[in-house]
């Protein structure tokens, strides 16, 4: 492969910089998290608040006991018919209840992915877990319905206040926390239980009001806008049962984890509370931190197998750099798709990408550290809705959406670090569809793909765009 494009770009052997390092990373799922469509829950009415005063004495009572289940819905597990297939493990296989049951049904998943099948198997006895999986795994749902589960077997406390979550899962981003809580949304849709979110950039009183209203059973949170609402006396986290850390290492990375060890001194001691932590790598940062808040957790990992080839077809385009533009425009008009991915290396480089692509009458968007939050939530949304084709990202905007549909993702350049390129195919091929990941490669990038075909395991056939997709852009359109 190197030796081709070489050949083509007129390379030296001498690659330009070194090549980031290998690292490990999870497969891709054959089944994809639930569906993002926002799906209001059904709210039971909630018993009426008790005053805000002295907080009430710590119970006596294990949090992790076990209660009947709730009287079940007039939905039945048999209007839910999955046949036994070998090898795979069916939610049915579970004790979940007929409202959690339902909800999975409405979703459309018979059979857990691999990381729900090892983890429920742990969580659902109310042992702590730490899970080595990445998104698009299905680990959201994996915690999503241990959480509901326990909330349902374990009554509230008698004497309850506004702001205590029994459930607190905190994210780095806000994107994901957003994302979480549609998951959870979803997952709750018949249980009766309050899902509410805390991420900053967005309106505070709004937030603030939406948790004076009714009880809060699972909070979603970035962690700097959870500490703003503790420091305020707004929440009190000493009722919490279930503690989710998702995306640990990201944490370590945008250094969150001093205001994260803030937040979790006000929680339970770890042996009255059950802990889940997720990350994509177990480092040995990591690993310290699952050894201080956790108490004899079952490790969960899942292996990368051929890391999204099963559902991804992927291409490689050998195309100069001052040609990429115009093979993006044709692949797009020509083909007349409705749903693409394009990431770039740099804001800039998405920036100049997306003005083009609209100005030459594409319905694009761009998304990057540089775009307002409320914009980007709200760019988000127009594209699950299919408002606008062509989503142009970073890296650090991209990861960690989920919107089923994406039928191509375009790797405008090639990325720097290998996991990179798995993240941004990840979008595409989900929810068990078939998805093409196409990549550039031009001079200044090329020598990006001997460490990205080390990470996947196998080579990626490299070809030349036939000439129809080197046309030059209409001049209408200037």
């Amino acid at each position: 492969m190197l030796k081709a494009l070489k050949k083509i770009f007129g390379k030296p052997d001498a690659a330009p910089q070194a090549v980031a390092p290998v690292a490990n990373v999870i497969t891709p799922p054959p089944a994809a998290e639930p569906p993002t469509a926002a799906v209001q829950p059904v709210e039971t009415p909630a018993p009426a608040a008790a005053p805000r005063a002295d907080k009430p004495a710590a119970k006596d009572k294990p949090r992790r006991e076990r209660k009947p289940k709730p009287q079940a819905s007039l939905w039945k597990p048999e209007d839910f018919v999955v046949e036994p297939q070998e090898g795979k493990t069916r939610f049915h296989d579970f004790k979940l209840s007929n409202e959690l049951m339902h909800a999975i049904h409405d979703l459309g998943f018979p059979y857990c992915t691999p990381i729900q099948a090892q983890v429920l198997g742990h969580t659902l006895r109310g042992k702590d877990a730490i899970g080595r999986a990445q998104t698009g795994t299905g680990k959201t749902a994996a915690f999503l319905i241990s959480i509901i589960s326990q909330l349902q077997q374990t009554p509230p406390p008698k004497e309850r206040y506004m702001g205590e979550p029994r459930a607190l899962i905190i994210a780095p981003t806000r994107e994901l926390v957003v994302q979480i809580a549609k998951d959870a949304m979803a997952l709750t849709k018949y249980s009766g239980l309050n899902v509410m979110t805390f991420v900053g950039g967005m309106d505070f009183d709004k937030q603030l009001k939406a948790l004076e209203a009714r009880h809060c059973d699972i909070l979603v949170a970035t962690p700097g806008r959870l500490l703003d609402f503790h420091q305020r006396g707004e929440v009190h986290l000493d009722m919490v049962e279930v503690l989710v850390l998702d995306e640990a290492d990201r944490m370590l990375d945008m250094g969150f984890i001093p205001q994260v060890r803030q937040i979790i001194r006000q929680t339970p001691p770890k042996s009255e509370r059950q802990t889940l932590l997720f990350s994509a790598t177990f480092t040995d940062d990591v690993m310290n931190l699952a050894k201080q808040w956790t108490t004899n957790p079952a490790i969960v990992e899942i292996e990368p197998e051929n890391v999204a080839s099963e559902t991804v077809e992927q291409h490689v385009y050998a195309v100069a750099s001052s040609d990429k533009y115009k093979l993006l425009y044709n692949l797009v008009t020509q083909n007349k798709w409705e749903r693409v991915m394009v990431f770039a290396n740099r804001k800039d480089e998405v920036r100049r990408v997306e003005e083009r692509l609209v100005r030459d009458g594409i319905n694009a968007a761009q998304l990057s550290g540089d775009v307002p939050q409320h914009k980007r939530i709200r760019t988000l949304e127009s594209f699950r809705e299919g408002r606008i084709a062509v989503l142009v990202a970073t890296d650090v905007a991209g990861r960690g959406i989920h919107i089923d549909g994406i039928s191509h993702v375009i790797n405008f350049t090639l990325p720097e670090d290998p996991d990179d390129y798995v993240h941004r195919i990840g979008r595409t091929g989900r929810a068990g569809t078939n998805g093409v990941s196409i990549s550039f490669a031009g001079e200044d990038d090329a020598y990006q793909l001997p460490a990205i075909e080390e990470l996947l395991g196998r080579k990626i056939k490299c070809e030349m765009p036939p000439d129809e997709l080197l046309k030059a852009v209409p001049r209408k359109h200037h």
